[in-house]
C-alpha cells in the first residue's frame, strides 16, 4: 500500500516529547532508588537529582501548557469514543495479521482515540496523584504549618510509588505502541523529524 509523508509534529512538540521522556526516565530511575529498590547513585545524589528533574519538568509543562493553548493544539487531546473498539481490535490482533490501520493521522488529528483516552488518564489521574504526593513528600517539614499534620508520610509515600508504577506501565505501553505504525520505526522517526508516513 502506498504511503504519503505529512508534517505532523512541530519542533516544540518534538523538543517537549524527548525532554519530558528524559526527565521521566531520570525520575523513575532515581525514584525507585530513593524507594530502596537498588543502589546506583547513592540516596543523597538520587534525591537531589530526582528533585531537580521534577522542578525542571514542572517548568517544561508550564511552557507546554502555554504553547498548547496559544496554538490551539490542546484540541488534539479532546477524548472521543469514535473507533475505540476498532483501535482496540487493531492493537490486540490486527497488527499481528497485517490488518489496515483503522485511523489515519492528519495534521488536525494526530492522536487516535485510544491515545487520547490514555493521555486523558495520565493528565487527569496519574499526574495529579504523582505531583500531589511528590509535593507533600518534598515539603514534609511544613505539614504542621499548612494544617496537614494529620497526614501519614507512609501513605503519601505509598501512593507516590503507586503513581510511579502507573507511569512506568504507561511508559512501557507507549514505547510498544510506538512500533505499531506504518513501519516499526515510522512513529519514532516522526517524533525526531516531524514527518510521518501514513497509508494513502
Amino acid at each position: 500500500m502506498a504511503a504519503e509523508r505529512i508534517y505532523i509534529f512541530k519542533l516544540f512538540e518534538r523538543f517537549w516529547h524527548w525532554s519530558q521522556a528524559l526527565l521521566i526516565i531520570t525520575m523513575l530511575i532515581t525514584g525507585f532508588e530513593i524507594h530502596g529498590s537498588y543502589d546506583l547513585l547513592g540516596f543523597h545524589t538520587a534525591t537531589e537529582t530526582h528533585t531537580v528533574a521534577a522542578w525542571t519538568l514542572v517548568g517544561l509543562w508550564v511552557f507546554a501548557i502555554f504553547w498548547h493553548f496559544t496554538t490551539g493544539e490542546w484540541k488534539q487531546y479532546i477524548p472521543t469514543m469514535e473507533k475505540v473498539d476498532a483501535m482496540l481490535k487493531f492493537y490486540l490482533t490486527g497488527i499481528f495479521t497485517d490488518a489496515p490501520h483503522p485511523f489515519k493521522q492528519t495534521t488536525v488529528r494526530k492522536h487516535n482515540p485510544l491515545q487520547r483516552l490514555a493521555y486523558l488518564f495520565v493528565l487527569a489521574f496519574i499526574n495529579p496523584l504523582i505531583w500531589t504526593t511528590g509535593w507533600f513528600y518534598l515539603f514534609y517539614g511544613s505539614w504542621e504549618n499548612w494544617g496537614f499534620g494529620w497526614l501519614s508520610l507512609e501513605y503519601v509515600a505509598m501512593f507516590h510509588v503507586i503513581a510511579a508504577f502507573m507511569m512506568l506501565i504507561f511508559f512501557i505501553a507507549h514505547i510498544y505502541l510506538a512500533t505499531a505504525g506504518h513501519t516499526v520505526t515510522s512513529h519514532i522517526k516522526a517524533m525526531i523529524t516531524g514527518w510521518e508516513e501514513v497509508e494513502d
